[in-house]
This record gives C-alpha cells, sequence and structure tokens, in this order.
C-alpha cells in the first residue's frame, strides 16, 4: 500500500535524500573556504594554491553532480564523479584509518551504485518491448553492492553494552540488515530501516540545538546529512527492489 501511494514520489525523495551530504559539504566548502584550505595546508604541508584547488575540486564536484543528479542529465558521470569526491575525501581526511568513518564512506558509496543501477534502468527502459536476453547483468550486481554498502552505516549503530534496549536494538537491527544484504523480503526490511535510521539520526544528530559556532554543530550537520543518504540509498531499494541477484528474486524461480 505504501509503495502504490508513493511510487511517483519516492524515487525523487530518495535521490533528494541521497546527494543532501554532498549538497551540504559543498555549500560548507564555500562557507568555510579559507579554514578548509588551512587545514589541508597544515595536514599536508601542500601550500595554499594546492589546498585551493583542493576545496575547489570539492566544491565544483558536488555542487555540479547534485545538479546533474537531480535534473536527471548525464547522471552516470554525476556518480563517478561523486564517486572521486568520496574517494579524495577519504584520503585528504585521513578517514581511511578511521573504522567508523570508513563504513560510513562506503555506505554512502552504495547509495551511489544504487543511484547508478537506477540510471543504467532508465535508460534501458527507451527500449521496452524489444527482445533481450535474461538479464544478469551488471545492474544487478550494483544493486547487490549497493546493498551490502549500505548496511555498513548500520555496524557503526551497534552498541556492545549489556542493558535491555541495546541488547534488543542490536538484535533487530542485525536481523535487517542481514534481511537486506542476502534480498530476503528486502522492501519491508529498507523501508523498517528508513523509519529506525530517521528516528535515530533526529534524536542523536539534531545540530540545529547546537550553537553554530561550537565544534560540535558541524560534527553533527556532517554525521547527519551523511546519515539522510544512506536513507536515501534504502529509499531507492525500497523504490526498485533488491535485483536479480537476492533471495526474493530466485524465489520466483522456486
Amino acid at each position: 500500500q505504501f509503495l502504490r501511494v508513493t511510487k511517483q514520489y519516492l524515487p525523487h525523495v530518495a535521490r533528494l535524500c541521497l546527494i543532501s551530504t554532498f549538497l551540504e559539504d559543498g555549500i560548507r566548502m564555500w562557507f568555510q573556504w579559507s579554514e578548509q584550505r588551512d587545514y589541508i595546508d597544515g595536514t599536508w604541508n601542500c601550500g595554499y594554491f594546492l589546498a585551493s584547488i583542493f576545496v575547489f575540486l570539492n566544491l565544483f564536484g558536488q555542487l555540479s553532480g547534485c545538479i546533474l543528479v537531480l535534473s536527471r542529465n548525464f547522471v552516470q558521470y554525476a556518480c563517478f564523479g561523486l564517486f572521486g569526491i568520496i574517494a579524495l575525501q577519504t584520503i585528504a581526511y585521513s578517514i581511511l584509518w578511521d573504522l567508523k568513518f570508513l563504513m560510513r564512506n562506503l555506505a554512502l558509496g552504495g547509495g551511489l551504485l544504487l543511484l547508478l543501477a537506477e540510471s543504467r534502468s532508465e535508460g534501458k527502459s527507451m527500449f521496452a518491448g524489444v527482445p533481450t536476453m535474461r538479464e544478469s547483468s551488471p545492474k544487478q550486481y550494483m544493486q547487490l553492492g549497493g546493498r551490502v554498502l549500505l548496511v555498513l552505516m548500520f555496524m557503526t549503530l551497534l552498541h556492545f553494552d549489556m542493558n535491555f534496549f541495546s541488547i534488543l536494538q542490536n538484535i533487530v537491527g542485525t536481523a535487517l540488515i542481514i534481511l537486506v544484504a542476502i534480498g530476503f523480503k528486502t522492501k519491508l526490511a529498507a523501508l523498517t530501516l528508513v523509519i529506525w535510521l530517521f528516528g535515530i539520526n533526529i534524536y542523536f544528530n539534531a545540530f540545529w540545538t547546537v550553537p553554530a559556532y561550537k565544534p560540535m554543530h558541524d560534527f553533527l550537520k556532517y554525521d547527519f546529512f551523511q546519515t539522510m543518504s544512506v536513507i536515501g540509498g534504502l529509499l531507492l531499494v525500497v523504490a526498485l527492489g533488491p535485483g536479480g541477484v537476492s533471495m526474493d528474486e530466485k524465489k520466483k524461480e522456486w
């Protein structure tokens, strides 16, 4: 019933959520140009010129990628450009050595994989009705890879303590991420994760309650929009389904 009511709007909402972290980060590069440049220069001793080039690439690459995705033009090129931004930031900000942030960046990459798969399916829809061989295409493996990478976000939310709420959250969360990863009852599991993750995001990353001059404001804001991007990826799973490499698809053959 949810899909019937929202099928016209859900992909648009999913794409907007998915690119939200890139949009926020690109705007932040504009307003914090000197701070970002000084940070990169101080970390890598690369000089103001190269540090400024880095900030410009982040600003232009992210904002132009978001515009292309939202306008539905050259989406595949936009996805590859945003993949490049993720890789660049992972190295520049030493995220590679921070497991939590690395897993969240990989989850963000999973969302982009799903967006890439959606753009491929739209391209093929132009030839609807033309007989084709059974599809075991790169698109299906993109959807599989996207689902598996998305669940890495939830690995960072597990709490290893012995109170009842944490144990219950870990059990339910682990069950749901396994269902999404293997593609069983995928749309229902993904929608449940969307609701759960949205609630956690509003509660724990309420950056609007922290004054803008405090460093925690920027940290929570970054975390909030990155989580919204993962929610966007999960909404794409809800809208498009798990793809051919999944238990839901194999059930049709059984």
